[in-house]
């Protein structure tokens, strides 16, 4: 085995196995852009079960995105102790060679206080993203969408809210003018998503918006020892907007989606993108974003991508993007009333049959650390259930310390290269002193959707690499929202 005990020669990383080192678990790394779910009630076992999988991929050489939602994951980046119930563990379920180890984490911060700052730009956004993200109606999407095509066809960058402000301040000015090009513009709805941009950088999510923006090439390195780099956004402040959160990590879906090019059948992934607290990406979301987030889980596995949704039942997960989901681990579900029964009947159901193993009767009956896994095999079928012990994790369970994150920040190859905001001119200063729509330009032109390259930097690297079908393209722009840079 390699690093900690975690991969092995068969190309797959060892999950667990059940007591007395009886029938075990693995996730393929042929089938782990085939996406995945880890469920299970609060307490049961779904947080070490997601350092083992990050570890697990690191160590295969596949970089990771985790969201830290409680805090606590932050330890991946140091070795543990490597004794005490976690060796004993290891031995139980024949583990070898387990050891301590750390792993490479980058820290990510929307807020910039516990890793580099998470930037995007409002252009890279787009609208209909922005839109969910400020709860807006249909009507003031409407706008906002209006908006965003004026900076497309006028030239106009945006940036950030300071960007964005000044654009609906024009379109509202010029209104009437605007009328014969794009329609009504309502001048209360203008003041209405003003006055949800305030509220939203009240709460902090201005500090989002601004350059310079992430670069995804950071988020798909290994390190010198050929590890997949693990990249850890500090999600705990960011979690209570849980709009924010779920569009933060949506925009980055889409922003993978669409840069990308087609990989095709890989031995490994490129990068397998973990969505802790699922559920918050479907809240309240419109049976149309339902229906293409369902799209793009479907498509992006053919990127090199996997998703891997995190949440307490698989039922919190729409029935269409369930079915994508072909590696599962599952930890116990209570059963307190009659609905968490029939929920656990039919969690059940979703399972592979297995010799000698009541799956219903298990999902109530295992242990902290215990999970029924099912991943893919062979030619992509599903193996039979296992009912294992989760294999024990390589690096700290206890939290870095302040000092200790701000050191690692500090030694981080990334340090220096997000830390300082950019203000280059952008839509605010263009905007200043004009009074009227400049005229429409012609179809083709840049516009409001290239924030961080120049004509020529585009052309090459449109020339360089591919960035997926056409219909790929216009799913993302047209229904997320990925109104970038146009090829």
């Amino acid at each position: 085995m390699s690093e900690a005990g975690l991969a092995n020669p068969s190309n797959s990383i060892f999950l667990g196995a059940a007591s007395g080192a009886g029938q075990a678990a693995h996730l393929a790394l042929k089938y782990a852009n085939r996406h995945g779910l880890v469920a299970g009630a609060t307490g049961t076992g779904k947080t070490v079960t997601l350092r083992v999988l990050a570890e697990g991929l690191s160590a295969a050489g596949i970089p990771v995105f985790l969201a830290d939602v409680k805090g606590d994951l932050n330890g991946l980046a140091l070795p543990g102790d490597g004794g005490g119930p976690f060796a004993r563990r290891a031995a139980e379920i024949g583990l070898e060679n387990y050891a301590p180890a750390g792993f490479p984490v980058a820290f990510w911060d929307v807020f910039g206080e516990a890793g580099h700052p998470l930037r995007t730009t409002v252009s890279e956004m787009g609208p209909v993203l922005l839109a969910r993200l400020l709860d807006l109606p249909e009507a003031q999407e409407g706008v906002l969408n209006i908006a965003f095509r004026v900076a497309d066809e006028d030239g106009l960058l945006l940036l950030d809210f300071k960007d964005l402000r000044a654009l609906l301040a024009f379109v509202g000015d010029n209104a009437q003018a605007l009328a014969t090009r794009f329609g009504t513009v309502s001048k209360a709805s203008v003041g209405a998503i003003q006055r949800r941009l305030l509220v939203l950088e009240q709460q902090g999510g201005d500090a989002f918006f601004g350059e310079p923006a992430l670069d995804l090439a950071d988020l798909m390195a290994v390190d010198e020892k050929g590890r997949g780099r693990i990249s850890l956004l500090a999600a705990g402040r960011l979690l209570q907007s849980p709009k924010v959160y779920a569009t933060v990590l949506l925009w980055l879906l889409a922003e993978l989606f669409e840069e990308l090019p087609e990989a095709g059948d890989l031995d490994k992934p490129k990068l397998v993108f973990f969505f802790d607290e699922a559920h918050l990406l479907f809240d309240g979301a419109p049976r149309a974003l339902v229906d293409q987030v369902e799209q793009v889980v479907r498509l992006i596995r053919s990127k090199g991508v996997g998703v891997y949704f995190v949440t307490q039942s698989p039922l919190d997960l729409p029935e269409k993007v369930l079915g994508q989901l072909g590696n599962r681990v599952q930890h116990a579900l209570r059963a307190f009333t009659p609905g968490d029964r029939k929920v656990i009947r039919a969690v059940a159901e979703t399972f592979p049959e297995s010799r000698g193993l009541d799956t219903q009767a298990a999902l109530t009956q295992l242990a902290v650390g215990e999970a029924l896994i099912s991943t893919l095999e062979g030619r992509g079928t599903p193996s039979a259930t296992a009912r294992v012990l989760v294999r024990p994790p390589a690096s700290r369970l206890k939290p870095l310390t302040p000092v200790e994150l701000q050191a690692a920040v500090d030694r981080s190859p990334l340090f220096g290269k997000y830390e300082d905001a950019v203000d280059r001119e952008s839509a605010y200063e263009m905007l200043a002193g004009r009074s009227a729509p400049a005229p429409a330009k012609p179809a083709g032109r840049a516009g409001g959707g290239r924030t961080r390259e120049s004509v020529g930097e585009a052309l090459m690297k449109s020339a360089a690499r591919a960035v997926g079908s056409a219909i790929g393209r216009a799913l993302m722009r047209g229904v997320l929202g990925a109104m970038k840079r146009r090829r």
